[in-house]
């Protein structure tokens, strides 16, 4: 936060500021800035001037510069706990004697390093791309009385700016004056909050008359407000002074950097938060890391094999001091060692200068590799979601958006899904079903013979008696108040709509192009339309524009928000009548209603939000002289107050809304999203529990509960409800709610929640869905939750459950900006979970255990070896073997089957969601599991080291005689080692493409040709020449004994597993291999049909076309 530093004891900035600053005599510290519009000084009298410095208007978004970018990506790489290690062995390495050489740590370690800081390094040249494009964008300023261009980031706080229709904001404004006589502007904030609806903003009372260049640079006036914070809807203590006129502000006069000028030909504004310091950069705050469990679970892996690698490396020390100790295989006579060398001391050092060599030997058991396979894996794999063209809408025209691929395999073991019920469950499409005014009910008339008739029954609430077609809610009103002359002589009818018409936020637009589509024009001609927040608001007013002809002036407007939920606004009409309009929610109009037919009217407010309807209450009061000069005073003290603003204003409003008479109700439908239904009882199929987190009163929940199948008619229903008879606000009730039932009794109602089938919480504020969501995340089974929502209301929920998913709704994009992954409509969730969340699960699990696998099979040998050279640090395998074992041999096969493997068509793991199940609560990575793959590699290691070594054991194999080296035996070794764990991955392969051949047995060529070249031919060359694997590989190929020693060893390293399978699927199979028999079984008929070669290979051409997949079991 900037500050000022001052150490005056006179009156700074006129006469207002001793309100914010006590400099008497000694450092302070202010937590305001004051702002000189148009960088003009105090007057010459004015004491102890103090020019603040602020920051220029240049955004940084990007994490790195060009001196910068080495020296911190390496230091935020080396420290994960893989890359420090490995980097403390190649030191090691550097350092001591060590038994292989630093580049067959140094080369795999550098290649991770490398291809990290190039990704991250792209992408940070990406944010600088965008940031200059901002940055060097073109504005206004005013300065001498005449408007300079210049670039966006050399404005700075007091300059005076020029903004024109559809231009963005540069920087955070204090509006000054606009080209509207009233002084208004408006504003869309999408880039914001996503909300496209056109709001109001208002210039300061004393400068909206200035509009010129000339008479904007004329004021003489400052600006006092606090220090930039986050809060976008916040704005505390802002003041203006203008001869010595002292006027508060709010955030009705603020314009944020980012929101657009609509609907406004130009305004002139001055700058208060340039750069970095506004609202919109403050909210570039990066959310908090999520670690999915599978990440959780390899950090676990890798401990285990840090305490084998040292375990490995510490019985190798004692063992060879043991071998020494008999004099008989101590040194020889040529190396035999002084007595200082014999000394206990000297003994210690190298016993610890062997066990660091040891370390280096064996510590090819941790795959460093590993983590840079699971980034590229989890970057490329998202892709699969976002060209997914099942999960585009064509409405939209949106696709899904994966904004972190840290955790694509948490979509498949999600337990708890939280779901906001309106714009996520529902449309957020409101259809205007009905009114009710004095308990009469008006819906929408019906079609008779091709004519317009309005059917009603005397004596009876409902007008209609039934319904066959609606029509547009202005034909409604059009036709209620042309062809039903009686109600123009009914006084509350006549009230209610004119406060339909009139308590609203339209405003009146030009022609206009969004998104493409031109709106404003008819029959060819440019005329004007409404715009609005709201689409009922629109239709209200298009309706009664053709029935009132009555002015009305608007003389105030106190606005809605989610603690009061009403809005009101203060008319009067031509004949001098004053009325004050009010509308909301019925919580918040019944308490203060005195008369009308209250009882009729919450009768039909509560039948219609147990059909799952949306009420809305309306209400008047009509206001004498005396009164509204006594709410223009309450106001007026309010808008004045410098402290505690917010709370004044809302106190005068609770006031000023009151004695209220009732009109009516209306009821519009959010009718439920396509397939939702569908959605919600497939995740229920799947082990899911479901919980709908929503605002809305519990009837309108419950009955959208029931209409997505979420709750059964026959389900028994458990009710916990708060209920006041006095008027109590919102935030009272959440409060209680929290203290009573989520802290003080948090254990029993979480067991009561986790024993039902579903649960729904009302009435909830924002921060309260997070609180629902911790509480269900901190219980002691530690469940994979997932919340999903579509408005700010529901960021709180996203950023705190395991999985945040943003619905591409209505109410703006801001759920979307702060979620993991985003779709477009609700029932794209069923596929991201039951397919690419299976699949990302199936893939990365078989990727992480594969790694530890073959990398037991790749050094546990080497442990062996040990125990028959004397535990002399002699390795088994050549250094080109060593470092490219895990970076080019085994690497590609394990990548590509992470990205496309699919042991089950998706269109069954549509079909059937209790698949989902079989891979719950981490069941692929559980330690049993793990353990089973590890003594896999253990028992395949012996076999292969053990194998060779009987086999080979004092024969000799070449045609002049020669015996096997050591080298050739570790080459062999080697060879068994790099087919068995490509073969082994082979086997575990359903899904087989050309990439899939192409991939796995061309690794396997790419060994075969790379030790062919290794051992006969790049040996020339002068760096690389060395002759100790001269001619080894193609010797061992010249061998008819080593041809039948690969093929036995391979077949008896994988013999084991495969008939584990075959046991474990004949006895105990899973729901999943039961449908992939049932699969083969299937293609087995389809071919047993075919009656002949010809008719065989037209079913199976056309099979491949329709499935695109081929089954291998």
């Amino acid at each position: 936060m900037k500050s000022v530093y001052s150490n005056t004891s006179s009156n700074l900035f006129f006469f207002f500021f001793p309100l914010f600053l006590q400099c008497v005599g000694e450092e302070n510290w202010v937590d305001s800035r004051t702002v000189y519009i148009g960088h003009k000084e105090p007057p010459a009298g004015t004491e102890a001037y103090i020019q603040q410095r602020f920051p220029d208007n240049r955004i940084v978004s990007s994490k790195y510069t060009f001196w910068n970018f080495i020296p911190k990506n390496m230091f935020e790489q080396f420290r994960r706990v893989a890359n420090f290690y490995f980097l403390i062995i190649f030191l090691v390495q550097l350092i001591i004697d060590t038994p292989t050489s630093p580049v067959t740590s140094g080369l795999p370690l550098f290649f991770v390093i490398t291809v990290t800081a190039i990704k991250q390094g792209y992408e940070d040249w990406l944010r600088h791309k965008a940031d200059n494009s901002v940055n060097q964008c073109p504005v206004h300023v005013v300065q001498h009385g005449k408007v300079v261009r210049k670039q966006s980031r050399k404005l700075r706080v007091g300059d005076v700016v020029l903004v024109k229709e559809d231009e963005t904001f540069p920087c955070d404004l204090i509006l000054l004056s606009s080209s509207r006589d009233d002084g208004t502007c408006f504003v869309t904030t999408a880039s914001l909050d996503g909300e496209s609806s056109h709001k109001t903003y208002y210039a300061v009372q004393d400068t909206k008359a200035y509009n010129t260049e000339k008479e904007v640079d004329s004021i003489h006036a400052t600006i006092e407000c606090e220090q930039p914070q986050p809060d976008l809807y916040k704005n505390k203590r802002i003041l203006s002074e203008l001869l010595y006129v002292f006027r508060p502000l709010g955030s009705e006069n603020l314009l944020l950097r980012g929101a657009t000028l609509k609907n406004t030909e130009y305004i002139y504004a001055v700058a208060i938060y340039t750069g970095m310091e506004t609202k919109m950069a403050l909210n570039y705050q990066s959310k908090s890391q999520k670690r999915s469990a599978v990440e959780k679970s390899m950090n676990a892996y890798l401990v285990v094999y840090l305490c084998i690698l040292i375990g490995k490396a510490f019985i190798n020390t004692v063992l060879k001091y043991v071998w020494q100790a008999d004099p008989n295989r101590d040194e020889p006579w040529y190396n035999e060692r002084t007595e200082t060398e014999r000394q206990f001391s000297n003994t210690l050092i190298r016993a610890f200068t062997d066990f660091l060599a040891f370390m280096v030997l064996f510590n090819y058991i941790i795959p460093v590799s590993m983590y840079v396979t699971v980034e590229m894996q989890k970057f490329l794999g998202s892709y699969f979601i976002m060209w997914d063209d099942e999960m585009f809408d064509e409405e939209l025209g949106e696709r899904a958006v994966v904004n972190t691929s840290d955790l694509n395999e948490e979509l498949g073991q999600v337990e708890y899904v939280f779901t906001d019920k309106t714009g996520t469950l529902t449309e957020n499409n409101m259809e205007f079903i009905e009114c009710c005014v004095d308990g009469h009910v008006y819906v929408p008339h019906v079609i008779c013979n091709g004519q317009v008739t309005a059917a009603s029954t005397p004596k009876s609430i409902i007008y209609l008696v039934s319904r066959l077609h609606a029509e547009p809610l202005e034909n409604l009103l059009y036709s209620h108040m042309v062809t039903q002359c009686w109600l123009s002589t009914q006084e509350h009818e006549e009230l209610f709509f004119r406060a339909l018409c009139l308590c609203h936020t339209v405003q009146v637009k030009e022609e206009e192009t969004v998104d493409g589509i031109k709106h404003g024009i008819h029959q060819g001609k440019s005329t004007s339309f409404y715009i609005s927040s709201s689409p009922d608001e629109v239709a209200l007013v298009e309706g009664m524009k053709r029935w009132i002809t009555q002015g009305f002036g608007l003389l105030e407007v106190l606005t809605f928000d989610s603690v009061r939920r009403r809005m009101s606004v203060i008319v009067r009409a031509n004949t001098g009548e004053l009325y004050l309009f009010c509308k909301g929610a019925d919580s918040s109009i019944f308490p203060r209603v005195i008369s009308g037919k209250v009882e009729q009217v919450r009768a039909r407010v509560e039948h219609n939000a147990v059909e799952g309807l949306r009420t809305l209450c309306v209400a008047y009061r009509p206001l004498s002289s005396e009164q509204y000069q006594q709410v223009c005073h309450l106001l007026s003290e309010a808008k004045l107050a410098l402290q505690d603003r917010d709370k004044r204003l809302a106190e005068a409003y609770d006031l000023i809304e009151t004695d209220l008479i009732l009109l009516g109700a209306t009821a519009v439908e959010d009718r439920l999203q396509e397939k939702a239904a569908d959605t919600i009882e497939s995740l229920h199929k799947a082990g899911m529990k479901v919980w709908v987190l929503t605002g809305d009163k519990m009837e309108t929940a419950a009955a959208t509960c029931y209409a997505s199948k979420l709750f059964r008619r026959n389900t028994q229903i458990l009710e916990l409800t708060t209920k006041r008879t006095e008027e109590q606000s919102l935030h009272d009730v959440l409060f209680d709610l929290s203290r009573t039932v989520l802290r003080q009794h948090g254990e029993i109602f979480l067991e009561i929640c986790r024993n039902c089938s579903a649960v729904l919480c009302c009435r909830m504020a924002p921060l309260q869905k997070a609180q629902i969501v911790k509480l269900i995340k901190a219980s002691k089974e530690h469940p994979i939750t997932l919340a999903i929502g579509d408005g700010a209301n529901d960021v709180s929920m996203i950023l705190e459950a395991h999985v945040g998913i943003g619905i591409m709704g209505k109410e703006g994009r801001q759920a979307v900006r702060n979620s993991d992954y985003a779709i477009p409509k609700f029932k794209h969730l069923k596929k991201m979970l039951l397919v690419h969340g299976h699949y990302y699960y199936i893939r990365i699990s078989e990727l992480v255990q594969y790694f530890f696998y073959k990398n037991v099979c790749f050094i546990f040998p080497q442990f062996l070896y040990q125990f028959f050279c004397g535990f002399s640090q002699q390795p088994l395998y050549d250094t080109a073997y060593l470092t490219l074992y895990n970076i080019s041999f085994t690497s590609l096969p394990i990548l590509l089957y992470s990205l496309i493997e699919q042991h089950i068509n998706m269109d069954i793991l549509k079909k059937d969601p209790s698949l989902y199940r079989d891979i719950a609560k981490n069941s692929l990575l559980r330690w049993p599991i793990f353990i089973y793959w590890t003594i896999l590699g253990v028992y395949d290691a012996i076999v292969m080291f053990f194998g060779a070594y009987f086999l080979f054991d004092n024969t000799t194999f070449t045609s002049n005689g020669q015996m096997f080296g050591n080298w050739t035996f570790g080459t062999l070794v080697f060879t068994v080692l790099v087919f068995t764990v490509t073969f082994k991955l082979a086997l575990d392969t359903h899904y087989w493409t050309w990439i899939n051949h192409f991939v796995i047995w061309g690794s396997l060529i790419f060994f075969v040709v790379f030790s062919l070249l290794w051992g006969g031919i790049i040996w020339y060359v002068p760096f690389l020449n060395y002759q100790r694997m001269y001619y080894v590989f193609m010797q061992m190929l010249s061998s008819g004994p080593a041809w039948l020693s690969i093929i036995l060893l391979i077949t008896a390293g994988l013999l084991p597993d495969v008939v584990k399978k075959v046991i474990w699927r004949a006895l105990w199979p899973t729901t999943t291999e039961r449908i992939q028999v049932g699969t083969h079984t299937h293609i087995i008929e389809d071919y047993g049909s075919a009656k002949t070669t010809a008719a065989v290979f037209v079913f199976w051409k056309n099979y491949c076309k329709t499935k695109d997949r081929w089954v291998l079991l």
